[in-house]
């Protein structure tokens, strides 16, 4: 038995920057570009190259002189390269970085967990790892794509002020030798990172509050080799290590002292100690060293009229697992390809409406989970002493059953972000649920189809051939996987039909493969689809 492909197609020009999305026009009335995007670093890129690969005409600027100099945010969720790998780059990005090996949890400067990290997440997800990559890095290797797509950054130019009417937005530019400029777009995207002068435009509220204490993070250069997280606890403090470029840097987060906090200026010499005994370690340079508070804040709104905010300018989290960086890549995906669909005229604006309430839920989620439990970790008193006192006792336990690793690892990778309550997500019955992510089936890889960036039906088992006819009458591909123990465990009904969007989320669960149900769901959202040419993958032994 084999895996059955119908009518499955894509198409990518030469360059691999524009696919064929059955546009008349990507931005028919603005003969420039259709979205100017506001900020550089990594959701503002990673939304540009988004846009540009789906055949949007983008603008992309930044105040700052260029890239990032320095690793700052480096953990790469396996959802993450889940999106890298529906334009066919995750594995060049998985080669520039370290797939982290294994986890090691110190008590007092004596070991006392190892577990593996390499594939917590085997069988849930292409990539059942983290990946440290150093944003910088990351950055360069966006802004060679973007580049390849005809793309260039903007560097030394700010968003002074905007304004917008129900057809443009107006945006005012000013370039670092003072000169102006007035630029007229459809749609605005604010990534300008937590002092977003897009969100203050905008005048949208940033609720939260700023985690007691003072931080530290240094990367530095220690007396071995390291591939592995570690990390290191005591009564008073804890710190993390990890790899941060192939190089062999590592980076290093801990707490600076309440005795130190106060010292007008603060060295790694100062904090050092605590790190190089609690992990056991001999740091033999410090390449960079900073101090920050952690802020958590989420905004009111991710959209007023035809601007949004993506990333660092709607949410702001601690560090810990790695999230922040990761869930703006997850808002510049889920913005762009609603972004694409509307310009392109094949899919009716509203759909831009359901960008927040996916967004903003789940970055409120965040404060309420990582950060809570991350305040709690970081504080002083006895309830955080005793957290960190039973916390390698909870590690532990944690790895000695397969069901708890990969219940850590979806939690952390992001594989479990869903929209449930979107909209936009239908149907229903079954274990897997409308606006769940497309589960992994590792004998099918089924997530290979999801590299035409468009709507497409998946059926586990045998298509009907009415709603098989429907969706061909509409344009729709339909890919159909025989059905086997490793689909019904990943929780697909028999004969299951699952309508799913460009962004590897169900939209509707087609009950009983009902053509009218298919019907229903296209003509409430104003969907359309342009039959393509035909690519049929590899087929694959079940």
């Amino acid at each position: 038995m084999v895996v059955k492909i119908k009518a499955l197609h894509w198409k990518t020009d030469t360059s691999h920057c524009e696919r064929t999305l059955g546009m008349t026009s990507t931005h028919p009335t603005f003969d420039g570009p259709a979205v100017l995007v506001v900020g550089a670093g990594p959701t503002g890129l990673f939304l540009a190259l988004m846009l540009a690969r789906q055949g949007v005409r983008v603008r992309l600027i930044d105040q700052k002189s260029g890239p990032a100099q320095q690793s700052r945010a480096m953990g790469v969720q396996a959802r993450t390269l889940e999106f890298y790998r529906q334009i066919g780059l995750s594995e060049a990005l998985v080669g520039l970085g370290i797939p982290t090996g294994d986890a090691h949890v110190w008590v007092n400067g004596q070991e006392r967990v190892n577990f593996s990290l390499k594939n917590m997440g085997e069988g849930l997800s292409p990539y059942p790892f983290l990946l440290t990559l150093a944003q910088d890095v990351h950055e360069q290797f966006l802004i060679e794509q973007l580049a390849a797509c005809d793309v260039h950054v903007e560097w030394n130019t700010a968003l002074k002020n905007l304004s917008q009417s129900k057809t443009q937005v107006t945006a005012t530019l000013e370039r670092v030798d003072g000169t102006e400029e007035r630029v007229d777009v459809p749609y605005l995207v604010g990534c300008d990172g937590a002092s977003s002068a897009t969100r203050h435009a905008l005048e949208i509220g940033f609720g939260g509050g700023t985690s007691e204490g003072l931080f530290y993070v240094a990367d530095v250069e220690i007396d071995r080799e390291n591939h592995d997280v570690h990390v290191g606890i005591s009564g008073d403090t804890l710190n993390l290590m990890m790899p941060v470029r192939t190089s062999g840097m590592q980076r290093l987060l801990g707490i600076v002292p309440k005795a130190i906090a106060t010292q007008p200026e603060i060295s790694f010499a100062d904090v050092g100690a605590a790190s190089t005994h609690l992990l056991n370690i001999d740091v033999q340079s410090v390449n960079w060293f900073s101090t920050y508070q952690v802020h958590h804040r989420v905004a009111d709104h991710f959209r007023v009229g035809r601007c949004f905010i993506a990333g660092d300018a709607g949410h702001i989290h601690s560090p810990v697992g790695g999230q922040g960086m990761n869930t703006g890549l997850g808002d510049a995906m889920n913005l762009a390809w609603k972004l694409a669909q509307v310009l392109a005229n094949r899919a009716d604006a509203r759909l831009l409406d359901t960008y927040e309430p996916e967004r903003i839920a789940f970055a409120q989620q965040l404060i309420a989970t990582t950060d809570s439990l991350f305040q709690k970790m970081v504080a002083e008193g006895w309830v955080a002493r005793f957290l960190r006192t039973v916390a390698p006792l909870l590690i532990w336990l944690l790895t000695q059953f397969q069901a708890t690793k990969q219940a850590l690892f979806k939690a952390v990778s992001q594989i479990q972000v869903a929209y449930g309550g979107s909209s936009l997500s239908m149907g229903g019955g079954g274990h897997i649920s409308p606006g769940d992510r497309l589960p992994f089936v590792a004998e099918l890889d089924n997530h290979q189809a999801l590299n035409c960036l468009d709507w497409q039906i998946h059926i586990y088992g045998e298509a009907s051939e009415t709603l098989t006819e429907q969706a061909e009458a509409l344009g729709l591909c339909i890919t159909t996987f025989p059905y086997s123990p490793d689909v019904k465990a990943a929780g697909f009904a028999r004969n299951g039909a699952y309508l799913i969007r460009p962004d590897g989320y169900i939209g509707l669960v087609i009950p009983k493969q009902s053509p009218a149900s298919l019907t229903d769901y296209v003509q409430i959202w104003g969907l359309k689809f342009a039959p393509q040419p035909v690519s049929t993958p590899n087929a694959i032994a079940a």
